[in-house]
């Protein structure tokens, strides 16, 4: 006489039943589940974020943008002004490769807002050059092989024009000997100090420092 299952819960039979059915509603395309009406109404038409009117002077010209306040200034100048020669590496202000100058300064564009910045002298690696005539650093680079893949390079040459006027001015560093001292010696250990913020992946450092020596050395 078979013996009657009381056990409660599924059994092995209802949960292989209950997977061969799902499997055949994902084979078939089929929704497993049904979502309510509303949901995907919500979906389909996302609420535009706000946005708010901007003026960016940019190497030397103004611009006028439209632009979500939440907007980077990397965001901003790849995104919406067409400016790509600053690239997003890590986009976390670790890698360097969105190195701009405002006001002279180097900052990582990825990790400051671009509503942050109406007012300020905005330059990036386009800016650098004058007509065709190349900027001492990027002369440098190219002299001296100072990239391979160039991704970082933008980022690298920004950052060497900032660090080059913060030796002229006397700024120490951590290698400074003399941290008092009124003139900078930006000897090889002093370059690749002030220039540990920039990341070059391809490890093309001994031509970087070479590039930014030479340049100093022409200034």
């Amino acid at each position: 006489m078979a013996k009657t299952d009381t056990r409660s819960g599924p059994t092995r039979r209802t949960v292989l039943e209950g997977g061969v059915a799902t499997g055949v509603l994902l084979a078939t395309g089929l929704p497993v589940y049904a979502e309510p009406a509303g949901a995907v109404a919500a979906a389909a038409s996302p609420t535009p974020a706000p946005t708010m009117p901007m003026s960016l002077r940019i190497n030397a010209k103004d611009f006028a943008v439209e632009l979500d306040p939440r907007t980077t200034l990397l965001d901003a100048l790849r995104n919406h002004l067409g400016l790509t020669g600053s690239k997003k590496g890590c986009d976390h202000g670790q890698c360097g490769a969105c190195t701009v100058l405002v006001d002279g300064r180097r900052i990582n564009s990825c990790m400051t807002l671009a509503a942050m910045h109406e007012g300020d002298e905005i330059t990036t690696v386009e800016g650098l050059a004058e007509g065709d005539r190349l900027h001492p650093v990027q002369a440098a680079f190219v002299a001296r092989d100072g990239f391979q893949c160039g991704y970082c390079t933008p980022g690298q040459i920004c950052s060497a024009v900032a660090m080059l006027g913060e030796a002229r001015a006397g700024w120490p560093s951590h290698a400074s000997a003399d941290v008092a001292a009124v003139s900078v010696a930006l000897t090889d250990a002093e370059i690749r100090e002030r220039m540990s913020g920039n990341i070059c992946r391809c490890a093309a450092y001994p031509n970087i420092v070479a590039a930014i020596r030479d340049a100093a050395e022409g200034a």
